[in-house]
């Protein structure tokens, strides 16, 4: 059996960025994915964004075309379920052997699911298919909740109540988006979400869920019903280090990883979702967002084709809906301490989030071309908080 050069547990946007960082180096080394997807990678952001608001953005827009791009042998339905770091070989579930010279675990997050009775109507949003079956079940006449009051979630209602969908959103937070937004943002967050018609019910949480031949009934916390004729949750993920645990490597929320995304084995990496890693900027951390997932799988590609280069990106994450649309650096915690810096009645500005007065995350709120500046805030802060306002300036370039 000759082993595989370049082995890639997983087929998401890591294992796609990673594939084509290899080739960068490598233009002949052998490369296969073990995807335990249906699909080929895709553009995971799309499936709560644009291919529910832009009718010029079609599916074919959606597969990154991984195998075509760089020649991997990109194998679906194919699950991992244990490494032999002895041998370098991995098992499947269907038991087939197969070995590597270089292995890189991109095995993602596995997303949080509600308790009790569950069918086909109760949808735990992650993948294509899932947004294939909560599209063929969205419309007019139909009701849906959403579970998570999160950015998921936010995109997921806005998305649905955009598409004729009568939509119910369930969030712990007292207000919609009041986990990582300020209270003045976050209330009139979900002013904009009821405006377009969406139910909030906001300070609850699903207790139970119960299914007849018509409907899904949630029990909420307060004793209350929710009666609809589909739900879908996006309630965050755990990261997969089941099969990275049992062989043995360094798990400590998400697989750790050091500046060039190996393990605590020489010959397995680690990438996205599922790792560890430290960040140049906000320490050990590990980031769920599509910037880390393209930046750090290229940067692994690049590091097992031997590349000697740490991986010194920090990631931003983003989001649209309706008409706004935000990006942030480093921590979202409205715990913590603010400093705001607003052109005039919430409608662009920058929120800087202080850990014991020294910026840990900051926000743009509908300001553009400032994610670089906030790297900046972060890595090299002001003495005083004070000469954060005006730091970047808040609005649309």
């Amino acid at each position: 059996m000759d082993p595989v050069k370049y082995l890639i547990i997983g087929g998401g946007m890591v294992a796609d960025s990673a594939a084509r960082g290899i080739r960068e180096l490598d233009e002949d080394g052998s490369i296969v994915v073990l995807s335990a997807d249906v699909d080929e990678p895709y553009t995971r952001p799309a499936l709560t964004k644009k291919l529910w608001t832009d009718e010029e953005f079609t599916w074919d827009k959606v597969p990154l075309g991984t195998a075509e791009a760089t020649g991997a042998d990109v194998r679906l339905s194919t699950e991992v379920t244990a490494i032999d770091r002895a041998a370098r070989t991995v098992t499947t579930a269907d038991g087939e052997t197969v070995a590597y010279e270089r292995l890189l675990i991109a095995t993602g997050g596995t997303p949080h699911s509600l308790e009790g009775e569950t069918d086909d109507r109760v949808i735990t949003f992650r993948s294509a298919q899932d947004y294939h079956a909560l599209r063929k079940r969205s419309g007019a006449g139909v009701r849906a909740v959403v579970v998570g009051g999160g950015y998921i979630g936010q995109e997921l209602a806005a998305a649905l109540i955009q598409n004729e969908t009568e939509v119910t959103i369930v969030t712990p937070d007292e207000t919609l988006g009041g986990s990582m937004f300020p209270a003045d943002l976050a209330h009139h967050v979900e002013d904009r979400f009821r405006a377009a018609g969406v139910t909030v019910r906001s300070g609850r949480r699903v207790e139970t869920v119960e299914l007849d031949d018509h409907t899904v009934t949630l029990r909420l916390d307060d004793g209350t019903s929710i009666d609809a004729n589909v739900v879908v949750t996006g309630l965050g993920v755990t990261p997969v280090t089941g099969i990275a645990e049992a062989a043995g490597l360094m798990v400590d929320d998400g697989i750790v990883v050091d500046e060039r995304l190996r393990t605590t084995d020489e010959h397995i990496w680690a990438a996205g979702d599922v790792a560890s890693y430290p960040d140049a900027i906000l320490g050990r951390t590990r980031v769920e967002h599509v910037d880390n997932a393209e930046q750090m799988g290229r940067a692994a590609g690049r590091s097992l084709a031997g590349a000697d280069e740490p991986y010194t990106h920090t990631p931003l994450f983003y989001s649209d809906v309706f008409e706004f649309s935000w990006e942030a650096v480093g921590t979202l915690d409205a715990e913590l301490e603010t400093v705001e810096d607003w052109t005039e009645e919430l409608e662009s500005g920058v929120i800087y989030y202080l850990d014991e007065g020294r910026p840990a995350g900051v926000l743009l709120w509908r300001t553009d071309g400032g994610t670089d500046e906030a790297r900046e805030v972060l890595a090299n802060p002001p003495a005083d908080p004070a000469e954060l306002i005006g730091r970047i300036r808040p609005g649309v370039a």
